[in-house]
């Protein structure tokens, strides 16, 4: 390929070559910072990067080959003085002590990982020539278990076996050798396997199947009602409950329907959850009602629904995460 510096930027020029990638990009500084609110900003700083060098880029490799290599380097800088992000999950087994309602971790001392409103990353209606963002790559089994591994390692796995990537481009994309590569994959690939984490498990439900929206109604409908009964018609018997900032979480149907009706569910009335999806799963918004009976934003709540029920719940106990996926902080009723 002939390379050509251009002469002068252009900004219409640089959005028509450079906006279409936006929600990818979006979603591939989600996976490697494991937070939706960082990677909108890492994905401005990458483009702001971009525009400085665009007059410079002489098209020995793709816009889009060079916009993940300026991505990953912004992430791969972020993440040096950031400590990585977790569930509960990640950080101890499932509790199995005395009965008593889960204690919240103080504040600072775990970074929690985050829902990925899918709207941040769905293709707009009018674009067909927009990249579908890879969905099975989103959910939460994998960007939690990518937290396990270093920041290179997580970067050459996702640009290798999710973006596909040859090894000679990465190796680009990053400034080190083809060998590098290969080891660099060969060792988070064992270290995924050592974790021995069901990623993709066969009965996973997308969340546009009507047995998964099933699902998230019937929990939906648990709690707005306070009804613990239809939680065991909606939990499978091996489902695992876990919510941050709390370190325990639960697993087993019968422990997380204990603790879900003895310390959460309250009285009818007391939640209201808003259907939505998050990470290519079901999920809702929720609202508790404060003590003058106003429903407030308390977070938002994911499944993971698979064709025997719902396999784990993970609530994120974050009021901001409400507005983030574009629902009110106080519903009117």
């Amino acid at each position: 390929m002939t390379s050509q510096v251009r002469a002068a930027p252009n900004q219409d020029q640089f959005a028509a070559e450079t906006d279409r990638f936006r929600r990818e990009l979006l979603a591939h500084c989600y996976r490697m910072v494991g937070s939706a609110h960082d990677a909108e900003d890492l994905v401005q700083e990458t483009y702001l990067r971009a525009w400085r060098s665009y007059a410079g880029f002489e098209g020995r490799a793709s816009i889009r080959s060079w916009l993940y290599k300026i991505a990953t380097n912004v992430c791969l800088t972020a993440s040096k003085p950031r400590p990585i992000r977790m569930l509960p999950s990640g950080l101890t087994g499932p509790y199995d002590g005395p009965d008593r309602p889960p204690i919240p971790v103080p504040a600072g001392e775990v970074s929690w990982l985050e829902p990925l409103p899918d709207t941040w990353i769905a293709p707009q209606a009018d674009d067909p020539a927009a990249v579908v963002v890879g969905r099975e790559s989103l959910r939460l089994a994998l960007i939690a278990s990518l937290q396990h591994l270093s920041s290179r390692q997580r970067a050459i796995l996702l640009l290798r076996d999710v973006l596909a990537f040859s090894a000679a481009e990465t190796a680009q994309i990053l400034d080190t050798t083809t060998a590098a590569v290969k080891s660099g994959l060969q060792r988070a690939r064992a270290r995924l396997d050592d974790l021995k984490l069901d990623l993709e498990p066969a009965e996973l439900l997308e969340p546009t199947d009507q047995r998964a929206r099933a699902l998230l109604d019937g929990y939906i409908a648990a709690f707005e009602r306070s009804d613990a009964d239809l939680l065991e018609q909606v939990l499978r018997s091996d489902a695992t409950l876990e919510a941050t900032p709390f370190r325990d979480w639960q697993a087993g149907r019968v422990m997380c329907i204990h603790i879900l009706d003895a310390y959460v569910l309250g009285t009818p009335g007391d939640w209201r959850m808003i259907p939505t999806t998050a990470n290519a799963q079901p999920a809702a918004a929720v609202y508790h009602r404060d003590p003058a009976g106003v429903l407030r934003a308390d977070g938002v709540v994911v499944l993971t629904a698979t064709t025997t029920g719902v396999s784990q719940v993970i609530k994120f106990h974050d009021p901001t995460l409400v507005a983030t996926f574009g629902f009110p902080k106080v519903l009117s009723r």
